[in-house]
């Protein structure tokens, strides 16, 4: 029988196993993370891990999982260990990572968590919570106050649901206490994410209480960040390499590349562990990294998930051997994202196309097309719509753009090519779902269908012509042919 992964283990895994050589029993927590997924614990808690290596214990990581038990079930057993494999074609270099202190579900006691983040202890709450986690309009940035979880926390603001109510409940608990403010760290991808993760939260507030409102304006901060650093779902494959690797059982490992990178507006008003010592950027201005990682590697991604998927591929890896996607891609890069991209001051931008293809051949990660597709109502407005609107402005084409928004319309209609159903993952899947029924497989009846729902599309675009035909024609070449055969073609033709 193989045992598990445990703090009183490590001295027995193999000498090529990093583990931690801090004294865990004496870290503080200094962190509350909410959202504590797979990304999370495969980059800020990586980065976290190499301050508490250098001495720093203040940094200790709460773990909050706002929905599901699984990562609590799986890590309370191992002492919160788990371990993180960087993986690429040369193999796999394993490291137990020791900054999650504890995982709690916030539902079994929203009361519990609330307390745990008014600590004083607890100098930054961060956030990895997907783009639909706050609750909020995804075309403008604002508050969604009609969203459930918001109705049910302004009316139950003690045992809140939703991120937003999490973080405003606290705030409220220090203040009343004299505990100074925690900075609120957002790690997603949202345009301007700690301004936009502000103005959701100030909202909320002010809904409550406006001097409340008129506080956290004045005396929190909200940094900007820019993460990247690709991070596949788990497998029961990954879990038995990890075994065999260590010689204990891991419930819950985490696979990643080797690239990681974290550009940050250094403003924490209480500190922060010094994530420099693993290569994390602090900047004035977030914005033209976030900026070029959104609309390339994000872009990107977003069209080989859809595309990909259609085409009957089962990873990023799979679809980008395809010689005819990998063109597609990099001609999406160089010539729709490119020519609208103010890209960083200094910034190499061809070796970062150069770099991010390469990136997406990478075979030992194993990241899914049907991952990568869940949530698109979310994220299309982040990856896709800046770039095609600025295209618009300067009379550029974006054929590519459109044949990615066209197979994500076919993509949630809900079956494939082969009239195969297709597991959608998405808050508006059921609204996607019942629109696309009505257009009858008509791509101009099914484009115009849901380019009328403007919580995604805002309202200018179906005003505007270019776009609406450019949209319409790709669907119309994509249901005849197939995205195969749409995707050759088109990086035959450009």
């Amino acid at each position: 029988m193989t045992h598990s992964l445990r703090q009183t283990a490590l001295p027995d895994l193999p000498p090529h196993v990093i583990v931690p050589t801090y004294d865990r029993a004496a870290l503080s927590t200094g962190i509350v993370h909410l959202g504590i997924g797979a990304f999370h614990r495969a980059h800020q808690a990586a980065y976290t891990e190499a301050a508490l290596q250098a001495g720093d214990l203040r940094w200790g990581i709460l773990g909050v999982s706002l929905r599901s038990p699984d990562t609590r079930d799986a890590l309370h057993p191992q002492d919160g260990l788990y371990t993180l494999s960087i993986r690429d074609a040369k193999g796999d270099r394993p490291q137990v990572i020791g900054a999650v202190r504890d995982v709690v579900v916030a539902p079994e006691d929203p009361c519990g968590v609330v307390a745990a983040m008014a600590n004083p202890s607890v100098k930054i709450v961060s956030l990895t919570v997907t783009e639909k986690g706050y609750c909020h309009d995804p075309a403008t940035g604002t508050l969604r106050e009609d969203h459930p979880d918001i109705v049910h926390d302004l009316n139950q603001h003690l045992e809140p649901k939703s991120a937003p109510g999490f973080i405003v409940s606290a705030l409220a608990k220090r203040r009343s206490a004299g505990i100074p403010p925690f900075t609120v760290l957002c790690c997603d991808n949202l345009p301007a994410n700690g301004k936009t993760v502000r103005r959701v939260v100030t909202r909320f507030a002010e809904l409550l209480d406006a001097d409340l409102a008129a506080f956290i304006a004045e005396h929190v901060a909200f940094p900007c960040t820019m993460v990247d650093r690709i991070v596949p779902a788990t497998t029961d494959d990954d879990r038995t390499r990890i075994t065999d690797q260590l010689g204990l059982r891991d419930a819950w490992p985490v696979m990643t590349e080797p690239f990681t990178q974290w550009v940050i507006e250094d403003h924490f008003p209480q500190g922060r562990p010094d994530w420099g010592l693993l290569g994390a950027e602090f900047t004035r201005d977030v914005a033209p990294y976030e900026l070029m990682k959104l609309r390339l590697l994000n872009g990107s991604h977003s069209c080989i998930a859809y595309l990909g998927y259609l085409a009957g591929y089962e990873t990023v890896a799979d679809t980008m051997s395809d010689r005819h996607f990998a063109r597609f891609i990099r001609g999406l890069m160089d010539a729709e994202v490119s020519p609208v991209l103010a890209a960083p001051p200094g910034a190499d931008v061809e070796a970062y196309k150069s770099a991010l293809i390469q990136r997406f051949h990478n075979p030992a990660l194993k990241h899914r097309t049907w991952q990568i597709a869940m949530d698109g109502s979310q994220k299309i407005p982040q990856r896709w719509l800046g770039t095609i609107r600025e295209c618009l402005a300067k009379d550029i084409a974006f054929p590519r753009l459109a044949l990615g928004i066209a197979a994500w319309m076919r993509y949630v209609s809900g079956t494939d090519e082969i009239d195969q159903p297709i597991d959608v993952r998405d808050p508006l899947a059921d609204k996607l779902r019942e629109r696309a029924a009505t257009a009858e497989n008509d791509p101009e009846k099914l484009a115009y269908a849901l380019l009328q729902m403007d919580m995604i599309f805002g309202h200018d675009f179906i005003k505007d012509p270019r776009f609406v035909d450019a949209v319409t024609w790709a669907l119309a070449g994509l249901m005849q042919m197939g995205a195969k055969n749409a995707v050759k073609k088109l990086a035959a033709d450009l």
